[in-house]
């Protein structure tokens, strides 16, 4: 529970607030300064004054959204006014920014005129590429909303209106499903007839629910054409012949979809219902019946609530950041409903598929699939961005209002960049990796994360794979799970034809090392040996070992079977480190404690080789804490001299150092101060000087930057294999799969 000290706290520490303004340019020199204002900015002025259409493309009117309130409708405060309204504006701004990338201005208004309010965003329409209002009353907002959307010719949406009413729509969808009814002949209590119950009602409309199916009730009863209290919004679901109380318009519901306030109906009102009745109750912070008795009185209900802690919550911020990101990418004129309920299918699709593990384990690895606890996916599943926004754009497309269409895949790619430049890289990584899928054998078969692992593999196409381990565990395991590994092979390693084979192999493989028959058979009876020993004899294309195990021991094992390639002195690791806005690779961050000179410089020729085959022109940089000589040290001179070493070998790579990192991935440092590097951009690839210096980098990039490692990828080695590191995730071994594949194929 939040409390108030901390929520004070937190707005007031640091800088107040929680929004700022930050150059997407670079505005450090006095040129880029002069670039940015004047005169600059004067040339791109002028192309604009000449095409309208080109603020586009020079400026960030196409990613800017106004979030519009004058505090009057503030949710659990109300009437609060426009400076009260700025926190929660504030807040809303942050979750467009951190959910979907688009920027945000806070305009308050201190106004109650609905006519001010329009004509102050028309004016203000120059400077938007949409609008999105929040917290104004009923039903000067509604008539806001609607003024602005035939008058304007940006996106225009209303949160409180229609957010909780799309993810609402995408529930009932899926609800309805299970229980086998149609959404046209169900009867359908809407509980609040104020600004969210309007929007319900508005798309249950546009999904050609019939009038006389609605039954919308407030607080004095049903809404009916005899009431002198209604305004003109309430009246288009006035209902003459439903009964005037709302316990008894749920008499034979199929659905009741609350919007009102907590506790006002009860178990028995829920009874009343019809078979496998559904009952939305998304007052906050008490619905309008609580879960437990809701739950409680009947075994056939689908139930939901707008609370995160329950299943199946309702929550706006599933809607509003992506539906603004679908309409400003294909810059749609306006939000109609078939977008908004574009928006609902999309939630309700990527529902019924496999919850991702990074969702599940940040739940408490609690496992969830489609049914009657699992409607919506959780509000952290980064695919929503994707599925939404992309199904937004699309019919903004197909209705004919889009002045920036661009074919399904082009945009799903597009936001992918947004997710993070990292994904994007592995996107097409992926892509290469489908072209020729490699046997991948994995010796832990019975964990979880290595079947789930594999699941996604096969079912992407990304490799196919080969599990050990006993038969009927994994079977057992795979059905408990619920995954499909149908087409996956699974070997018992004792109990196959290979074993034999393998074990004559292996013996005159280590007979001179001290390797009898009988220990030769013992040792082939274990996953990472049998593993190890099919790709040697060609049965697989690479071993994924190492899960579970001490990474020295399980790589000692590999290297008894695979051992190094003709003329490498070391096997050696690296990962593939994406960032923000960048893709790095960094070596040797897990198998070499203290490597020599000779050692450094493999190392360095060995990851040029490998990002090369992923598609990377490579650009080493030697680290050390000295730049260019500047210290004599055994440590710097070893550095030193490894650069040297490498330049020898592999002349056509660029290769500077030693160095420190700061020069190595700074441009303007590097141009200041040491005008002679060769690194003529910055450095994709950093050779850690030693396994300490390179691991905790590699940790602090992860752990503190943000970053998202992929690896460790072993070099060197004869034939594909590669460890992984103790807790890896599903996503990473994927990963480390879909990069080691694509490697392993060039």
């Amino acid at each position: 529970m939040i409390e108030r000290n901390d929520a004070l706290k937190y707005h007031e520490s640091d800088r107040p607030g929680k929004i700022e303004v930050k150059a997407s340019k670079p505005c450090v020199t006095p040129r880029e300064m002069r670039l940015a204002y004047l005169p600059g900015a004067a040339f791109p002025s002028e192309e604009i004054a000449k095409k309208p259409d080109l603020v586009f493309r020079y400026t960030s009117k196409g990613n800017l959204v106004a979030v519009v309130s004058n505090g009057s409708a503030v949710p659990g405060l109300g009437n609060v006014g426009p400076l009260a309204a700025k926190p929660m504006l504030e807040g809303i701004a942050v979750l467009f920014k951190r959910l979907a990338d688009i920027d945000v201005f806070d305009i308050e208004l201190n106004t109650e005129e609905p006519d001010i309010i329009v004509e102050t965003i028309q004016r203000m329409e120059p400077t938007f590429g949409g609008i999105n209002l929040k917290d104004i009353r009923a039903p000067e907002g509604l008539w806001i909303h609607d003024r602005l959307c035939k008058t304007l010719h940006i996106p225009v949406f209303h949160e409180n209106l229609y957010s909780t009413a799309v993810v609402s729509m995408a529930a009932l969808m899926n609800a309805l499903e299970l229980v086998e009814k149609n959404i046209q002949k169900v009867q359908i209590v809407v509980c609040g007839a104020g600004t969210i119950g309007t929007g319900i009602a508005r798309l249950l409309d546009a999904l050609e629910v019939p009038r006389e199916h609605i039954h919308m009730y407030d607080v004095k009863g049903l809404i009916h054409p005899d009431r002198d209290d209604l305004h003109d919004y309430q009246r288009l679901y006035a209902n003459q012949n439903a009964p005037k109380s709302l316990l008894d318009g749920m008499r034979d519901a199929d659905v009741f979809i609350g919007a009102s306030a907590g506790n006002v109906i009860d178990s028995e009102a829920v009874r009343a219902m019809n078979r496998y009745p559904i009952v939305f109750a998304l007052a906050t912070p008490h619905p309008e019946i609580s879960y437990e008795e809701a739950l409680a009185s009947r075994q056939d209900l689908i139930f939901a609530t707008g609370l995160g802690q329950y299943p199946n919550a309702v929550l706006d911020i599933l809607s509003f950041p992506y539906i603004l990101r679908g309409a400003l990418d294909v810059q749609a004129s306006t939000i109609t409903e078939k977008m908004m309920l574009a928006a609902s299918r999309a939630l309700a699709d990527l529902a019924k598929e496999e919850v991702i593990e990074e969702v599940e384990r940040a739940y408490g690895d609690q496992h969830f699939s489609f049914g009657p606890d699992y409607l919506l996916p959780k509000p952290i599943d980064p695919r929503i961005l994707i599925a939404e926004s992309s199904a937004v754009a699309q019919t903004a497309i197909a209705e004919g209002i889009a002045l920036n269409p661009m074919d399904a895949e082009t945009h799903r790619g597009q936001l992918n960049v947004r997710i993070g430049t990292g994904r994007e890289i592995m996107r097409s990584l992926i892509l290469r990796a489908r072209q020729k899928p490699k046997r991948i054998v994995f010796s832990e078969g019975g964990n979880e994360t290595i079947l789930r692992a594999c699941h996604i593999l096969r079912e992407e196409n990304i490799a196919i794979p080969v599990i050990l381990g006993h038969k009927s565990d994994i079977k057992n395991k795979i059905e408990q799970l619920g995954l499909n590994l149908s087409g996956i092979t699974i070997l018992d390693t004792i109990n196959s034809p290979l074993y034999e084979p393998f074990v004559d192999t292996y013996f005159d493989l280590r007979r001179r090392r001290g390797v009898t028959r009988d220990v030769a058979a013992y040792r082939m009876r274990h996953p990472d040996y049998f593993a190890s020993m099919m790709v040697h004899s060609g049965e697989a294309d690479m071993v994924i070992a190492g899960f579970s195990t001490h990474y020295a021991d399980t790589l000692r094992t590999i290297l008894e079977i695979i051992g190094p390639a003709p003329g490498i002195n070391r096997v050696s690791s690296y990962y593939m480190v994406l960032l923000p806005k960048d893709v790095i690779f960094v070596s040797d961050c897990v198998v070499n404690i203290d490597p020599t000179a000779e050692e450094l410089a493999e190392i360095a020729i060995l990851t040029a080789a490998q990002v090369q085959k992923l598609g990377f022109d490579p650009r080493i940089a030697m680290l050390s804490f000295s730049n260019f000589g500047s210290v004599d040290h055994p440590l710097t001179i070893k550095v030193r001299a490894a650069v040297e070493i490498a330049k020898k070998r592999v002349p056509e790579v660029v290769i500077d150092g030693e160095m420190q990192i700061a020069p190595a991935r700074d441009p303007v440092l590097r141009k200041k101060y040491f005008p002679f590097s060769e690194l003529t951009a910055n450095a994709n690839i950093l050779v850690f000087p030693d396994l300490q210096s390179g691991n905790l980098t590699l940790q602090s990039l992860q752990y503190i930057g943000e970053a998202i490692p992929i690896g460790p990828i072993l070099m060197g080695t004869r034939l594909p294999a590669h460890l992984l590191q103790y807790g890896a995730s599903v996503e990473e071994v994927v990963n480390l799969c879909t990069v080691a594949s694509v490697v392993a194929t060039q």
